[in-house]
C-alpha cells in the first residue's frame, strides 16, 4: 500500500437527534491535506453524519472538498466521499479535476482514522 494524502481533521462542534430507528449524529469540520500527491485546505465544512442503530448498528459517511496543488503545482480541486461501518473499515471515493490525480478515481482505496485531541488524522491508502 502507498500512502495518497494524511488529511488534519479539526472537528466544529457536534449536532445530533435520535428517533424511532436510530440516532444520527453530524459532526461539522475543518481540513488541511498533506501528502507527495495532493496539498490543500477544505473550501466549507465538511460533515461526518454518523447513523447508530437502535440494534447497536454504526455507519458513517463524511464527505468534504478541498482546494490546493497536485504534484505538479497546477491548482486543483478533490472531493471525498469516506463511508464505512467502523473506524478501521473506512472506503473513501475522489474525484478530481486534476489531470495528474484523476487515477484516484478508479484506485482501490482505503483509510485509517486516528483520534487527536482536536479532531482526526485521516490516511488515505492505495491498495
Amino acid at each position: 500500500m502507498r500512502t495518497i494524502m494524511k488529511i488534519n481533521v479539526t472537528i466544529h462542534g457536534k449536532y445530533e437527534t435520535a428517533g424511532k430507528t436510530c440516532r444520527v449524529v453530524m459532526i461539522p469540520f475543518a481540513a488541511t491535506a498533506e501528502g507527495v500527491f495532493f496539498r490543500g485546505r477544505t473550501l466549507f465544512d465538511g460533515t461526518d453524519t454518523q447513523h447508530i442503530g437502535q440494534d447497536g448498528s454504526f455507519s458513517l459517511s463524511a464527505r468534504y472538498m478541498l482546494e490546493g496543488t497536485d504534484m505538479t503545482g497546477r491548482s486543483c480541486r478533490v472531493c471525498i466521499e469516506n463511508n464505512g461501518s467502523s473506524l478501521e473499515s473506512c472506503v473513501p471515493s475522489i474525484v478530481t479535476d486534476s489531470p495528474e490525480l484523476v487515477f484516484l478515481e478508479e484506485a482501490e482505496l482505503r483509510s485509517s482514522v486516528q483520534p487527536t485531541d482536536t479532531g482526526v488524522i485521516v490516511t488515505i491508502y492505495e491498495v
